[in-house]
């Protein structure tokens, strides 16, 4: 059995405070050679590949209010889909405050004779853009994934106003043409985007470094390396849940494998990581440490619990389109540590996640300063709200999935391009939404333009209700969610699907009018 294969896939919490700090009882200069020779045998451990530390990706930044650029979908040299930027296969970070503009012109370099397969026929190298996460309109120029889609080409021109109040937050941007989105996801076109202010609900976050990640995953079914790789990140093929099959993907982390990511000891990181995969979910473990968790799905905890604006836990269960936001902190020197996923049981029916490392933990030699806790000095947007009657009151809508040896179903329809909404819904309400599950897989549902809080999973309350945008439905369970749908900026016509892209392409997806 793999190390890191386990079955469970909750998210425990674990009391803060609990780890002991080791103190040195040698000499100084005793002391000093033996953290060298520390460091020196952890860094021959990793000298079987290639040492490669990661680095954020590029950042663009907004300037007077403003974020502008120009992004191209073409072919890299593997012949995999890829976004260009400056030139250079490469899907930069996009960094904005609230009450900034993003304007995008997305050209499609994409041949007009795909050179990949699509999950559905023919194959039409059509695509577009979606702003994940973010509270803005459905419509265009906006982030309409419906009308907005540019065949070979064409080119798409977005304007996407952020709200002066969007909470702040990771938030991603990557394409979504029905059909399409699974390929294109694989092959990597997908990007991190900041909505800047977070420190405001968490001071303690001011001057710690930041680091970008970026999972995204990488098939290896038909590559001559897929040996290699996969000895790289310890996979084999022990299966934890899902059908036995070949296990076809490792994870990257900001497009490498098994990267080095610096820390010092003690010293205090932010993460920001996303699960860009098509299909894969992440149970993320910091071995021997924990994580701090400050915001899940670009929603800041403190938002919505002023009172606990952290929770601290060993693990947590990230699925495909999840955000992760938290703080960690650097292991004692010589003592290796790895950032890996554990096996995930997806289901009797669901594909292969087996266990693997993301990345080794490096020690990062010199002092660490203490960053100065920052004075709030604006008064903070907090959201405390009673939703014990839209709870308990039965749901408003039911979300059911279901499939079949011919395709992928919500409510027992496929996704339809001219479809009519399969729900209306009004705005400036909380609505309580019942999402079940009647498959032998997982399903991640995620609904455009709006946040939910996620309370019950099977009829049981959860003991740490969160607000996301995407949430895990278990294999014939089901998941109880209030929908904030208070927003006027949502109006229009938008969607809810299964972030299993390779589903939402067979049809798993429906329409939903915000009016």
């Amino acid at each position: 059995m793999n190390r890191y294969s386990f079955s469970a896939v909750t998210v425990p919490l674990i009391p803060a405070g609990t780890r002991a700090r080791r103190v040195s009882v040698l000499p100084a200069a005793i002391a000093a050679v033996a953290v060298a020779a520390a460091v020196v045998f952890w860094l021959l451990e990793l000298a079987g590949r290639p040492p490669s530390l990661l680095s954020n990706p590029v950042e663009v930044r907004a300037k007077d209010h403003t974020l502008s650029l120009t992004l191209h979908a073409g072919i890299a040299q593997d012949g995999k889909n890829s976004f260009y930027f400056d030139g250079r296969p490469n899907a930069p970070t996009l960094r904005l405050s609230p009450g900034d503009q993003l304007k995008i012109t997305y050209v499609n370099d994409l041949p007009t004779n795909p050179h990949e397969n699509c999950a559905i026929t023919p194959c039409m190298d059509m695509t577009n853009l979606h702003f994940h996460g973010l509270t803005v309109s459905p419509d265009a120029p906006q982030d309409d994934v419906l009308d907005m889609k540019a065949m070979p080409g064409q080119a798409l021109r977005y304007t996407v106003q952020i709200p002066k109040d969007h909470p702040p937050g990771l938030y991603w941007y990557h394409t979504h043409p029905h059909g399409e989105s699974y390929r294109q996801a694989l092959d990597g076109m997908s990007g991190a985007l900041v909505i800047e202010g977070i420190e405001s609900y968490f001071p303690a976050l001011v001057g710690l470094p930041q680091r970008v990640l970026v999972v995204r995953g990488l098939s290896i079914e038909h590559d001559p390396r897929s040996g290699d790789l996969k000895q790289s990140v310890e996979l084999n093929s022990y299966l934890c849940g899902g059908k036995p099959d070949t296990p076809t993907e490792v994870m990257t982390v900001n497009g490498s494998v098994r990267p080095q990511i610096e820390i010092a000891a003690g010293e205090r990181q932010f993460w920001r990581l996303v699960n860009a995969s098509a299909d894969r979910y992440l149970d993320l473990q910091l071995e021997g440490q924990s994580f701090e968790i400050v915001a899940m799905d670009g929603m800041p905890i403190a938002l919505h619990d002023p009172n606990h604006r952290t929770r601290i836990v060993d693990h947590v269960l990230l699925p495909p389109a999840g955000r992760l936001e938290a703080i960690v902190t650097g292991p004692e020197v010589g003592t290796p540590r790895h950032l890996v996923s554990r096996c995930v049981d997806t289901g009797p029916d669901g594909d292969p996640n087996p266990a693997m490392v993301l990345a080794d933990i490096v020690p990062r030699l010199g002092a660490t300063s203490t960053p100065k806790v920052l004075e709030i000095a604006r008064e903070l947007d907090l959201k405390t709200l009673d939703l014990a009657v839209e709870e308990k009151a039965p749901p408003r809508f039911t979300v059911v999935f279901t499939e079949d040896k011919n395709g992928f179903y919500i409510n027992e329809k496929t996704f339809a391009p001219d479809a009519a909404p399969m729900v209306r819904v009004k705005v400036g309400t909380y609505q309580h939404w019942r999402i079940v599950n009647a498959t032998e897989e997982l399903h991640p549902m995620h609904i455009h333009q709006v946040h939910f809080l996620a309370y019950a999973e099977n009829d049981k309350p959860l003991a740490s209700p969160l607000w996301l945008d995407t949430v895990n439905v278990p294999y014939r369970g089901s998941v109880d969610v209030i929908m904030d749908f208070t927003d006027p900026v949502i109006r229009g016509m938008s969607v809810f699907h299964c972030h299993l892209l390779n589903h939402e392409d067979k049809g798993m997806m429906a329409k939903v009018l915000f009016e």
